[in-house]
């Protein structure tokens, strides 16, 4: 049934009447009835819906309304995210009970259960306004609906590429369109900073512009003179953790270290291990692959970022923003090695090397967030020198390192390279826009499984989810992300949100189906996806030099 109605991801059941099965019309009669709780989605069905349609939706519980319900049943069956949707009015909407009801488990059911509504409308419903005049039907249909997983995300890294407020606000639209409820914001980077700290406003007056870009691979010979930044202000983002917090998305924030932090050490020299480099002659990075400048191990720098994440934890609350990504990875240990200073941090500390130094910072910003009431996650190096008691890891290199963490009792988030890293490449050849790293198609993204096979039952309980990853080194703008992410995020959405049997037995046929319809609501999104036939002429980069990896690796 689910593939007669074109619903992605697609619902654990739908029902539909054997004979006569009629429709249910929207019309000027329509009201919209919400119940305590439901609030945020009924603001959100008359913003959207309202737009799309036409229609006022007034408030009010009359015989021809859509309602929206808390419900402890389904509270019980499928948790607060799951939801209840039926259809039942009579064929010309005439019934005196005629409704459309939406039972949620909790707050996030109803608003999946309206997703999903939407969706029943077809393409047109997600337009900003009407196409056509008159009525909105929608088919008889009782669809019960729940999560596979508590942790459905996309990280969007907008350090390398900044992208405008505007556009992140609508990325966490497309996001809400299609069940996910993570957003993973990387804010920082060697390439750019890119959140306002009133205490040290140099990081983004320095720290969030670079003179010039890479063009490409950082193998390529190619730049982009233009100067390239930006930032979000403070007031910026609580206008993000509001709007995500109206559709039910966690925001993660994330502020990396003690690698990845070139454009923090260009606005304040002081933090880098100034006894080896001439750090006040560094600038925010201009390419692209591991930078070698660190931050030093010193109590002054674990002063200065404490201060950092105090505003951080300011502007994203305990109640939507629980997690904090601290980063983690591709820290090089040379600069320390060399620093008569980190040495002699490692003998007082009593550490065994340099691993045991990268280890103490995540260890201290583990119990700083603790303390405040945050959980500390962070990517899979992580678990070098020693994991952090109370951290997550976010496994990117594979599965090993999240099977590692699961194994050890940590919650782990699956989102390895191999798999859904969203700026690898869709297709084999020479049209592929800055072709990077693996060839993942749709299908390959819809195979996909996030836990790991073998797993035990007490580890993959472990498994908090799965995320997709957006790194922006080759996407100069919200058209270049929408094609990178675009079709294949719908994919990822049914793997983390629907009941799919093992990746060899997925039904990719019905899949392709479906998205037949998709397709036309992402056009209607105005999204610039891939179309399945390959790149428009508009959407390649001819002579920008990729980096393309040929076969596909084992899973490790």
């Amino acid at each position: 049934m689910a593939d007669d109605l074109d619903l992605i991801p697609a619902p654990l059941t739908v029902e539909q009447p054997g004979s006569a099965p009629g429709r249910f019309t929207l019309d000027e009669r329509t009201t919209l009835d919400a119940d305590a709780g439901t609030e945020s989605t009924a603001r959100w069905l008359r913003a959207t819906l309202g737009a799309a349609t036409g229609l006022p939706f007034a408030a009010g519980a009359g015989p021809h309304a859509v309602r929206l319900r808390i419900s402890e049943e389904v509270a019980r069956e499928h948790g607060p995210e799951g939801y209840r949707l039926s259809t039942d009015g009579s064929p010309d909407g005439s019934a005196a009970d005629a409704a459309v009801v939406i039972e949620g488990g909790g707050p996030a059911g109803v608003f999946w259960g309206a997703q999903t509504l939407r969706q029943l409308l077809g393409p047109d419903a997600y337009r900003k306004a009407p196409v056509t005049a008159g009525e909105w039907s929608l088919p008889r249909v009782t669809v019960r609906d729940a999560p596979r997983f508590g942790w459905r995300g996309l990280l969007l890294d907008v350090s390398r590429h900044f992208l405008p407020k505007d556009d992140v606000l609508r990325q966490l639209d497309l996001l809400a369109a299609h069940k996910l409820n993570v957003f993973h914001f990387h804010l920082t980077d060697d390439q750019g900073w890119r959140i306002e700290i009133k205490r040290h406003p140099k990081l983004t007056e320095v720290g969030a512009w670079r003179s010039r870009t890479k063009w490409g691979h950082r193998a390529s010979p190619l730049w982009t003179e233009a100067p390239h930044g930006g930032f979000y202000t403070q007031d910026d983002i609580r206008e993000i953790v509001a709007h995500a917090a109206e559709r039910h998305i966690t925001v993660v924030p994330e502020i990396d270290l003690p690698g990845h932090a070139q454009a923090a050490i260009a606005a304040y020299p002081e933090l880098g291990n100034t006894d080896v480099v001439d750090t006040a002659a560094l600038t925010v990075w201009d390419t692209w692959g591991v930078n070698p400048n660190v931050l030093a191990p010193t109590e002054a720098v674990l002063r200065f970022y404490e201060g950092v994440f105090e505003e951080v934890l300011g502007l994203f609350p305990a109640a939507t923003s629980p997690f904090v990504h601290v980063g983690g990875d591709e820290c090089p240990k040379d600069q320390w090695k060399a620093s008569p200073t980190a040495q002699a941090r490692i003998k007082e500390l009593g550490l065994a090397d340099e691993d045991g130094l990268q280890s103490w910072f995540i260890r201290h910003f583990d119990r700083w967030l603790a303390a405040r009431g945050r959980r500390l996650i962070g990517w899979d190096e992580i678990l070098e020198g020693g994991l952090a008691e109370g951290a997550a890891v976010s496994s990117w290199r594979g599965y090993a390192g999240g099977i590692t963490a699961a194994e050890a009792g940590h919650d782990v988030v699956m989102c390895p390279e191999q798999q859904v890293y969203l700026d690898h490449r869709q297709a084999p050849g020479d049209d592929e826009p800055m072709p990077i790293g693996y060839v993942r198609t749709l299908e390959d993204v819809y195979r996909f499984e996030p836990v790991p096979p073998g797993l035990s039952a007490e580890a993959a309980a472990h498994i908090l989810g799965t995320q997709a990853n957006v790194w922006t080194e080759v996407m100069e703008n919200r058209a270049r992300v929408d094609y990178q992410v675009f079709p294949r995020l719908a994919a990822f959405a049914e793997v983390a949100w629907s009941a799919l049997p093992a990746p060899d037995d997925r039904d990719y046929a019905g899949f392709e189906r479906r998205m037949d319809t998709h397709y036309r609501r992402l056009d209607a999104l105005g999204v610039d996806y891939r179309p399945p036939a390959g790149p428009h002429p508009w959407q390649r980069r001819p002579g920008v030099v990729g980096r393309p990896l040929e076969g596909t690796p084992p899973i490790v």
